[in-house]
């Protein structure tokens, strides 16, 4: 039922907390990664200020898709960006916004050991309980669907896409949005711009 819907918001700064947090916690490990790789597209902007953090300018992306649609999924997920980089022998922390079922974190973990990484770690901002997959270090978890700030206007569109017939039911996703942090005045932004 929508109304049980709870969504979790973090904000810029708390997620740039967590990462602090989390590089503390790589260093702590004695893990010391060759290359950052970040899964797109989640995992682009905590790469990257990973990278600063644990002053690793080595830094990569590789593309899969799962997500189809909020708590839609495909069947599997599809790599659709190899690495780019050589991994072999090398240290690697993957990075992800968040591991829900695992099977993308899975996917890339096979990816890297089939280009001869040394080692590969996992990093998430959250982990979701019923993951396959639990990060060698994450921040929180969570069972509600996160709404990063990166991906408010697509979480915003697909939710309106998937809600189209039942106009009652976007209204009541636009109010639990805004209960649970996401700024109203971006949610009518985005409205008029996706209408």
């Amino acid at each position: 039922m929508v109304s049980e819907q709870r969504f979790e918001v973090p904000t810029w700064s708390r997620i740039y907390n967590m990462l602090i947090e989390l590089a503390d916690e790589v260093r702590m490990s004695c893990f010391k990664p060759d290359i950052l790789v970040g899964i797109s597209r989640g995992g682009w902007l905590p790469t990257r200020i990973l990278s600063d953090l644990l002053e690793n300018p080595y830094i990569t992306s590789v593309g899969v898709e799962f997500y189809v649609g909020v708590y839609e999924t495909s069947r599997e997920p599809i790599l659709t960006q190899p690495l780019s980089v050589n991994a072999f022998e090398k240290k690697i922390l993957l990075v992800d916004d968040v591991v829900d079922t695992g099977k993308s974190a899975m996917l890339m973990k096979s990816h890297l050991v089939g280009e001869g990484a040394e080692e590969t770690r996992l990093l998430t901002l959250y982990y979701k309980p019923w993951s396959i997959v639990k990060p060698d270090f994450y921040s929180m978890e969570t069972s509600d669907w996160i709404v990063f700030p990166w991906e408010i206007k697509e979480t915003l569109r697909r939710l309106v896409e998937k809600y189209k017939e039942k106009p009652e039911l976007v209204t009541e996703i636009k109010s639990l949005l805004i209960r649970d942090g996401v700024p109203e005045e971006l949610i009518e932004r985005f409205l008029t711009e996706i209408s």
